[in-house]
């Protein structure tokens, strides 16, 4: 059984689907949460998104917590290149240090992936055929959403739980965090502002508008990634920064909204430089 109430020790590994784990670092005045996650299947598992260097130590412990032997660990999955997914690296191959460990990512991310590490084979989404399989026939797929920020990202879905990790996608800059996030029924119909004129609280889906303004490459490049993620229709989504999306009306909310958005990017520049903000 899944909790999705908000009474849940952040420091411990918590289990969002079956076999898989969020084991992110909590910070109350962060302002911007990263969400690494560990898929375990039979003796095998999965790091996507494996976090920043300062929290090496932190998503290690939850991992070990869980049984999890460092040897057992080989595929470390990486939908871009910033050092929030992947500044742990080093310190991640180290501690693992087998010849079976493999970076799975894109061509176009490899690339800069190899000034964090040399020494593991990187493989490319594309060579795999956009899957990865494990032993038991647990099947992960990968979408290419390019420049949603980066030219080579991807979204990696889990077929057996309905699962999509989104990478930056619904990300948000929250004042206020929870690992589940959900909206309120107003919600669906309102005109989202900085601050809920109703619950005086800060508004979720603001924080989210603001993150995708700021941090995706263009308008066009979003809703190409929009769409891919409505034909998926996933069970729960898992973006690497923000709250997990639970509600499917939800999802369907955040998404009208996001591809309602004229300025994204550089666009959002200059529209904020002719407002003169």
């Amino acid at each position: 059984m899944i909790n999705y109430n908000e009474d849940l020790d952040y420091l411990q590994p918590i289990q969002i689907a079956d076999g898989i784990y969020w084991i992110g670092f909590y910070d109350d005045n962060a302002g911007l949460h990263c969400n690494p996650y560990l898929i375990v299947e039979g003796d095998e598992a999965v790091i996507i998104d494996g976090g920043s260097r300062d929290h090496f130590s932190t998503v290690m412990l939850k991992i070990l917590r869980l049984g999890v032997k460092p040897k057992n660990i080989n595929r470390l999955i990486y939908s871009h290149f910033d050092p929030d997914l992947c500044g742990n690296l080093p310190h991640l191959e180290a501690l693992i240090d087998s010849p079976e460990l493999r970076i799975i990512s894109h061509k176009e991310n490899n690339t800069f992936l190899n000034y964090y590490s040399s020494v593991t084979p990187k493989l490319c989404i594309e060579d795999l055929g956009f899957e990865h399989t494990f032993k038991t026939g647990r099947k992960l797929k990968f979408y290419l959403t390019p420049y949603a920020h980066a030219p080579g990202n991807f979204i990696t879905y889990d077929c057996k739980t309905g699962t999509l990790f989104t990478s930056d996608i619904f990300g948000s800059y929250d004042e206020t965090w929870n690992l589940y996030g959900s909206l309120n029924e107003e919600c669906h119909s309102c005109n989202p502002e900085k601050s809920c004129p109703t619950y005086k609280t800060s508004c979720p889906i603001y924080g989210i508008i603001e993150f995708h303004r700021k941090s995706m490459n263009s308008a066009s490049s979003l809703r190409y990634a929009l769409e891919i993620i409505e034909e998926i229709d996933p069970i729960l989504v898992a973006p690497q920064h923000g709250s997990l999306i639970v509600s499917k009306k939800d999802l369907q909310t955040i998404i009208r909204i996001l591809k309602e958005e004229e300025y994204i990017g550089f666009d959002y520049f200059l529209q904020e430089k002719r407002n003169g903000s």
